[in-house]
């Protein structure tokens, strides 16, 4: 197991820990042997008999393979994680894991709580949720603002329905040109035949 791979197994195990109905749905797949390939890397993690994960080095029951380019959506909609992969193995295991996908939550104040207090334990992952809104919602307005440039400012990009309705025309005008080029073939032709 790399050094990169260890701390993240160990970090899903904490957050395990404090969620004993997740791991009571985990324990039922004991042993078997799930792989999470995201192209560069792939993590081989098994079920231990007390639902917590360890390293793997056998064979996959369920491989979970996600684009690298998809990591960002995945990381954005946790919700939705799961569209954005291809699963492939047994059923079984694999919905669990999709449903300890979804219910996975790592609670900050829970974290914060025995070193700061409960009150600002709750305040401090308030201001980081908010923080973390504030970003995401920067980079959406990044995102569209640097779009708006590329489409209108600086016409490199086409909207799609502008490029579609372009091909629409280049289609229905070549059409049009072959439809001619034939009407002048007969004409020839038929001038032809008369003189």
């Amino acid at each position: 197991m790399t050094t990169f791979v260890r701390p993240m197994v160990a970090a899903i195990n904490h957050v395990l820990a404090r969620q004993p109905s997740l791991r009571n749905k985990l324990a039922a797949h004991a042993d078997k042997v799930a792989r999470i390939d995201i192209g560069v890397m792939q993590l081989d993690v098994s079920v231990a008999t007390d639902g917590l994960l360890q390293a793997a080095m056998s064979e996959p029951n369920v491989t979970i393979t996600l684009q690298p380019g998809n990591l960002p959506r995945i990381l954005s909609d946790m919700d939705r994680a799961f569209s954005y992969v291809t699963i492939s193995g047994d059923a079984d295991f694999a919905r669990a894991i999709s449903e300890l996908a979804g219910e996975l939550r790592w609670d900050l104040e829970e974290e914060l709580a025995p070193w700061v207090g409960d009150i600002a334990a709750v305040r401090i992952a308030h201001a980081a949720r908010d923080a973390v809104a504030t970003l995401k919602t920067g980079a959406r307005a990044l995102a569209e603002n640097m779009a708006e440039y590329w489409l209108e400012e600086n016409p490199t990009l086409l909207y799609r329905q502008a490029g579609e309705a372009f091909a629409t025309e280049v289609a229905a005008l070549r059409d049009d040109v072959e439809r001619l080029s034939k009407r002048i073939e007969r004409v020839e032709r038929a001038r032809s035949g008369a003189a």
